[in-house]
Protein backbone atom coordinates (compact mmCIF):
# COMPACT_ATOMS: atom_id res chain seq x y z
CA UNK A 1 0.00 0.00 0.00
CA UNK A 2 1.16 3.49 -0.80
CA UNK A 3 1.52 5.01 2.65
CA UNK A 4 1.65 8.56 1.26
CA UNK A 5 -2.15 8.70 0.97
CA UNK A 6 -4.31 8.93 4.06
CA UNK A 7 -8.08 8.97 4.29
CA UNK A 8 -9.91 12.22 3.69
CA UNK A 9 -13.56 13.07 4.42
CA UNK A 10 -14.76 11.35 1.24
CA UNK A 11 -12.86 8.19 2.15
CA UNK A 12 -14.28 8.29 5.68
CA UNK A 13 -17.86 8.48 4.36
CA UNK A 14 -17.27 5.70 1.85
CA UNK A 15 -15.40 3.43 4.27
CA UNK A 16 -18.07 3.84 6.96
CA UNK A 17 -20.67 2.70 4.48
CA UNK A 18 -18.50 -0.23 3.35
CA UNK A 19 -18.06 -1.36 6.97
CA UNK A 20 -21.82 -1.25 7.49
CA UNK A 21 -22.65 -2.81 4.09
CA UNK A 22 -19.59 -4.60 2.65
CA UNK A 23 -21.51 -6.08 -0.27
CA UNK A 24 -23.13 -2.83 -1.39
CA UNK A 25 -23.05 -1.97 -5.07
CA UNK A 26 -21.43 1.21 -6.34
CA UNK A 27 -24.90 2.66 -6.88
CA UNK A 28 -25.96 1.84 -3.32
CA UNK A 29 -22.74 3.34 -1.95
CA UNK A 30 -23.31 6.45 -4.03
CA UNK A 31 -26.87 6.85 -2.77
CA UNK A 32 -25.97 6.17 0.87
CA UNK A 33 -23.05 8.61 0.94
CA UNK A 34 -24.33 11.28 -1.42
CA UNK A 35 -21.21 10.86 -3.55
CA UNK A 36 -21.32 10.70 -7.33
CA UNK A 37 -21.09 7.19 -8.78
CA UNK A 38 -17.90 8.15 -10.63
CA UNK A 39 -16.36 9.32 -7.34
CA UNK A 40 -17.27 6.03 -5.67
CA UNK A 41 -15.88 4.04 -8.60
CA UNK A 42 -12.66 6.09 -8.67
CA UNK A 43 -12.11 5.77 -4.92
CA UNK A 44 -12.70 2.00 -4.95
CA UNK A 45 -10.25 1.70 -7.85
CA UNK A 46 -7.68 3.72 -5.90
CA UNK A 47 -8.18 1.51 -2.83
CA UNK A 48 -7.55 -1.54 -5.00
CA UNK A 49 -4.46 -0.01 -6.61
CA UNK A 50 -3.02 1.03 -3.24
CA UNK A 51 -4.07 -2.25 -1.60
CA UNK A 52 -5.93 -0.27 1.05
CA UNK A 53 -8.62 -2.94 1.36
CA UNK A 54 -7.80 -6.51 2.29
CA UNK A 55 -9.02 -9.49 0.32
CA UNK A 56 -12.36 -11.24 0.69
CA UNK A 57 -10.34 -14.18 1.99
CA UNK A 58 -10.10 -12.48 5.42
CA UNK A 59 -13.86 -12.78 5.85
CA UNK A 60 -13.94 -16.59 5.73
CA UNK A 61 -14.07 -18.32 9.11
CA UNK A 62 -11.54 -21.20 9.18
CA UNK A 63 -13.95 -23.21 11.38
CA UNK A 64 -16.38 -23.28 8.44
CA UNK A 65 -13.65 -25.07 6.46
CA UNK A 66 -13.09 -27.64 9.22
CA UNK A 67 -10.33 -25.86 11.16
CA UNK A 68 -11.93 -24.82 14.48
CA UNK A 69 -8.69 -24.53 16.49
CA UNK A 70 -6.55 -21.42 16.22
CA UNK A 71 -3.14 -20.88 17.76
CA UNK A 72 -0.26 -18.46 17.70
CA UNK A 73 3.19 -19.94 17.47
CA UNK A 74 5.88 -17.59 18.72
CA UNK A 75 9.01 -18.49 16.77
CA UNK A 76 12.68 -17.68 17.25
CA UNK A 77 14.76 -17.91 14.08
CA UNK A 78 18.43 -17.75 13.11
CA UNK A 79 18.50 -14.21 11.68
CA UNK A 80 20.23 -15.08 8.43
CA UNK A 81 17.51 -17.68 7.79
CA UNK A 82 14.54 -15.35 8.31
CA UNK A 83 13.73 -15.10 4.59
CA UNK A 84 13.88 -18.82 3.92
CA UNK A 85 11.89 -19.63 7.09
CA UNK A 86 9.19 -17.15 6.04
CA UNK A 87 9.09 -18.68 2.56
CA UNK A 88 8.73 -22.18 3.98
CA UNK A 89 5.98 -21.03 6.36
CA UNK A 90 4.06 -19.66 3.36
CA UNK A 91 3.97 -23.22 2.00
CA UNK A 92 2.18 -24.59 5.09
CA UNK A 93 -1.58 -24.48 4.31
CA UNK A 94 -2.60 -24.10 7.95
CA UNK A 95 -0.50 -20.94 8.37
CA UNK A 96 -2.88 -18.00 8.02
CA UNK A 97 -0.47 -15.16 8.68
CA UNK A 98 3.09 -14.48 9.81
CA UNK A 99 4.21 -11.27 11.50
CA UNK A 100 7.83 -10.26 11.95
CA UNK A 101 8.48 -9.08 15.51
CA UNK A 102 11.11 -7.20 17.42
CA UNK A 103 11.90 -8.02 21.00
CA UNK A 104 11.10 -11.36 22.59
CA UNK A 105 10.86 -13.43 19.38
CA UNK A 106 11.21 -13.11 15.63
CA UNK A 107 7.90 -14.33 14.23
CA UNK A 108 4.29 -14.59 15.34
CA UNK A 109 2.71 -17.36 13.29
CA UNK A 110 -1.09 -17.59 13.23
CA UNK A 111 -2.19 -21.15 12.47
CA UNK A 112 -5.39 -23.16 12.36
CA UNK A 113 -5.91 -26.87 13.00
CA UNK A 114 -8.61 -29.51 12.83
CA UNK A 115 -7.95 -30.74 16.39
CA UNK A 116 -5.21 -31.00 19.04
CA UNK A 117 -3.38 -33.78 17.19
CA UNK A 118 -3.38 -31.72 14.02
CA UNK A 119 -2.04 -28.71 15.93
CA UNK A 120 0.74 -30.87 17.34
CA UNK A 121 1.64 -31.96 13.78
CA UNK A 122 1.63 -28.37 12.49
CA UNK A 123 3.73 -27.09 15.40
CA UNK A 124 6.21 -29.92 14.80
CA UNK A 125 6.39 -29.09 11.11
CA UNK A 126 7.20 -25.46 11.95
CA UNK A 127 9.82 -26.46 14.50
CA UNK A 128 11.44 -28.74 11.90
CA UNK A 129 12.01 -25.89 9.43
CA UNK A 130 15.71 -25.26 8.94
CA UNK A 131 16.61 -22.07 10.78
CA UNK A 132 13.87 -22.28 13.41
CA UNK A 133 15.53 -22.37 16.82
CA UNK A 134 12.55 -22.46 19.19
CA UNK A 135 8.76 -22.21 19.25
CA UNK A 136 6.12 -21.61 21.87
CA UNK A 137 2.50 -22.38 21.05
CA UNK A 138 -0.47 -20.58 22.54
CA UNK A 139 -3.94 -21.96 21.84
CA UNK A 140 -6.62 -19.37 21.16
CA UNK A 141 -9.30 -19.94 23.81
CA UNK A 142 -11.60 -17.19 22.61
CA UNK A 143 -11.66 -13.90 20.78
CA UNK A 144 -12.20 -11.19 23.37
CA UNK A 145 -12.05 -8.24 20.97
CA UNK A 146 -12.84 -9.03 17.34
CA UNK A 147 -10.83 -7.48 14.54
CA UNK A 148 -12.23 -4.01 14.11
CA UNK A 149 -11.42 -0.85 12.25
CA UNK A 150 -14.60 1.26 12.38
CA UNK A 151 -13.39 3.12 15.48
CA UNK A 152 -10.31 4.27 13.53
CA UNK A 153 -12.47 5.49 10.67
CA UNK A 154 -14.35 7.57 13.24
CA UNK A 155 -11.10 8.90 14.68
CA UNK A 156 -9.94 9.86 11.17
CA UNK A 157 -13.02 12.03 10.73
CA UNK A 158 -11.99 14.26 13.65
Amino acid sequence: MDKSHTADAIDVALLRELVAHPDATNLALSEATGLARNTVRARLARYAQEEALHSFERRIDPAFLGFPLQAFIITTVKQRKLGSVSGTLAEVPEVLQVHGLSGVADLLVHVVARDADDLYRIAGRILAIEGVKRTTTGLVMGELVEYRIAQLIGATAH
